[in-house]
């Protein structure tokens, strides 16, 4: 399993990165274009629609999400409270219910949402199936989910990183998780960042609930990775091992998008590109630069002083 594929690790790793998420990983990652031509495939066409934002996050989703739906009948949920206080501070998702939880055992009754959507959460879970069969559970009949996930990269470098860090499924894996937790009416199209050249960069992929009940999955028999599982010394060395390895692998990401982003830039500018490139608000742009920079001085440091 991956180095944050894990329910704690992901914890521990969202409680410092929630602090930049929003102004120094969306802008290059996961941006509002991106988002809002994902969630046209939500059908969010009724503000009254019960929607739930499964892995809400801060709330960057959710934000979309109450473009459309009165805030009122919008649930989030995440089981990172630094990830939530973030999204409590934001002004347009004041009247949303914002709940901690786990995506693959939610806390919710069967039937109970029109809209599920989750984006940029599959990629932690330790059990994607299983978590794909509780969208189906809360949903009602006829009820739409909606989920936006990375894929696993075509070089051997970047997959070697990507599955050094966590889940970056391959497409196919989508469609079987949504198949067998029985939606149907499946729909799916590529999203990505203007500077990503390939067009397999991300994904997000619906279906339709088509009647009342369960997921038809047989229950998992295995036990559920619980976050605040007791930890002996062992498993506590290992968590930090992982969340250590995990974030350095996902520090390697940053510098890969400023350099596709600025190539992108000077593509356009020098009319070897006619679309438009997402844009990077110079506040971030900057901040990213300083922190790739004094991280990149933080780990020759160290290399230096282990040889």
């Amino acid at each position: 399993m991956r180095l944050v594929q894990h329910k704690k690790e992901a914890y521990w790793f969202y409680s410092f990165l929630s602090i930049f998420y929003d102004n120094y990983v969306n802008p290059f990652f996961w941006n509002a274009r991106m988002r809002d031509e994902a969630l046209t495939l939500a059908r969010l066409d009724d503000p009254s629609l019960d929607t739930l934002d499964a892995g809400a996050g801060t709330g960057f989703t959710t934000e979309g999400i109450v473009a459309h739906i009165d805030p009122a009948h919008v649930t989030c949920l995440d089981q990172s409270p630094h990830q939530l206080a973030r999204a409590r501070a934001k002004s347009a998702l004041g009247g949303c219910t914002i709940l901690e939880g786990d995506a693959e055992d939610l806390p919710f009754p069967t039937d109970r949402f029109d809209r599920y959507v989750s984006a940029g959460s599959i990629e932690y879970w330790p059990d994607p199936q299983r978590g794909i069969a509780e969208a189906y559970r809360v949903l009602k009949p006829g009820g739409v989910a909606l989920m936006v996930g990375p894929l696993r990269p075509e070089t051997p470098l970047a997959r070697a990183v990507a599955d050094a860090w966590m889940l970056f499924p391959e497409e196919e894996a989508y469609e079987r998780w949504f198949r067998d937790a029985g939606f149907t009416s499946i729909r799916k199209q590529y999203v990505a960042p203007t500077w990503v050249r390939r067009e397999r960069y991300g994904i997000a992929i619906s279906g339709v609930k088509p009647k009342a009940g369960p997921s038809p999955l047989p229950q998992d028999s295995r036990q559920l990775e619980r976050l605040h599982a007791p930890a002996d010394a062992g498993r506590i060395l290992t968590l930090v091992g992982r969340l250590a390895l995990g974030s350095i692998a996902g520090f390697l990401f940053i510098p890969a998008a400023m350099i596709g982003q600025a190539r992108a830039g000077l593509e356009r500018r020098f009319g070897r590109r006619t679309t438009p490139v997402d844009p990077i608000p110079p506040r971030q742009a900057v901040g990213v630069a300083v922190f790739v920079a004094v991280a990149s001085a933080v780990l020759l440091t160290l290399f230096r002083r282990r040889r």
